[in-house]
């Protein structure tokens, strides 16, 4: 592993970094631009600070993604193995990006990572982690534990918070419609779209945290992932102690190596410039095509969202932002009525959705096995 290829598992990782911000920014500001509670810009603005402070704010993911998931006793991850994945993840969300198609970048950057490692292992199927169960289940290892519960259960979560919480609030609104005086002056959809407008820039303020939470610490176990790597091989003891910000060393039981600060800071600024690009293709399907949305139902929203995915980041479960939100606007649509989904574009979206693993795991394990054959890697 030399010197150079781990500076370009950094920058690549970034360019990653930067795309997953503005594909994933209508993740947070999707519903509060549809109900015109906020212009584009200043929503997107507020998106890119809230995502830097989210992905300030903590690691577990991060150390999911660079432990969690490949048996590094069967194959070695290499620079040129990690490269191979985030190129697979950045064409994908490129792909999706230009259909409009709301994707898991996360999804993306974990079905990379897993093709890649077959492909160095030679097709050695070991060298996933599929399962390491542990009591409570959520600290389970491999890839069923970590990834593919919490694609199907933080969905279904979203869906059914969104549509518990949007219930609530029409059960509120029709019971103080049916009082007398001040309460029903407030149910009435002046004062409604007036309060739940205010409320939702809070609302989507935390989505955008939620994100930068979740989301940023994946690039962060990745370029961690590489830095562990050349540290073990060596390949940053002759670096000048002025380039020591490189990497910070193991904790005091000198087994579970620290998230380096510099990681952290570099990518939740890139995540927020990346963000502040927007993703208006996206926006236009979450927010407009999915669902007609209301303020109160972005309110509705985004809260049932932020709280899946802040609760998932805790555990350090790296789940998809995309699906949670867009199965929360689904969650309040049908809170509406099951005919206000346009249920053909929920059809365009699983279908994203179902492929992001394969294919991600296919191009980066097509990628890792021609450059084998090129002499390119070892």
């Amino acid at each position: 592993m030399t010197l150079t290829l781990v500076f370009a598992v950094v920058l690549i990782a970034l360019v990653f970094e930067y795309i997953n911000g503005f594909h994933d920014t209508a993740n947070s500001i999707a519903t509060v631009v549809a109900t015109k509670v906020l212009s584009p810009t200043t929503a997107v603005i507020m998106a890119a600070v809230m995502n830097l402070v989210g992905a300030l704010a903590g690691t577990a993911v991060a150390k999911t993604i660079a432990s969690g998931l490949v048996d590094t006793s069967v194959v070695t991850i290499t620079s040129a193995v990690l490269i191979c994945a985030l190129v697979a993840g950045i064409v994908w969300n490129l792909i999706t990006w230009w259909k409009g198609l709301p994707s898991s970048s996360s999804h993306a950057l974990i079905g990379g990572l897993c093709g890649a490692a077959l492909g160095a292992s030679s097709g050695d199927w070991s060298a996933i982690i599929w399962s390491q169960p542990a009591e409570p289940w959520w600290k389970g290892a491999g890839l069923l534990w970590k990834v593919v519960v919490p694609m199907v259960a933080s969905p279904v979560g979203g869906f059914m918070l969104g549509m518990l919480i949007m219930g609530a609030l029409f059960a509120l609104i029709s019971f103080m419609a049916s009082r007398r005086g001040v309460l029903h002056t407030m149910a009435k959809p002046r004062w409604v779209n007036g309060l739940f407008g205010k409320a939702q820039i809070l609302s989507a303020a935390w989505m955008g945290y939620a994100h930068g939470l979740n989301d940023a610490q994946k690039t962060m176990g990745i370029i961690a992932l590489a830095l562990f790597g050349a540290t073990a091989a060596g390949t940053l003891d002759d670096l000048p102690p002025w380039l020591s910000f490189l990497y910070t060393p193991p904790g005091v039981d000198g087994k579970t190596p620290d998230i380096a600060t510099w990681i952290k800071v570099t990518c939740a600024l890139v995540m927020a410039a990346g963000t502040a690009a927007g993703g208006w293709r996206i926006i236009k399907t979450l927010g407009h095509k999915l669902v007609k949305l209301h303020p109160i139902n972005g309110f509705a929203a985004e809260t049932a969202s932020a709280t899946m995915i802040s609760l998932a980041s805790s555990f350090g479960i790296p789940v998809s932002t995309t699906h949670n939100i867009s199965a929360a606007i689904m969650g309040v649509g049908a809170a509406k009525r099951l005919n206000a989904i346009k249920w053909t574009v929920v059809e365009r979206m699983i279908w994203a959705w179902v492929l992001t693993i394969p294919v991600t795991g296919l191009i980066a394990y097509f990628l890792v096995r021609t450059f084998k054959s090129l002499g390119l890697m070892a």
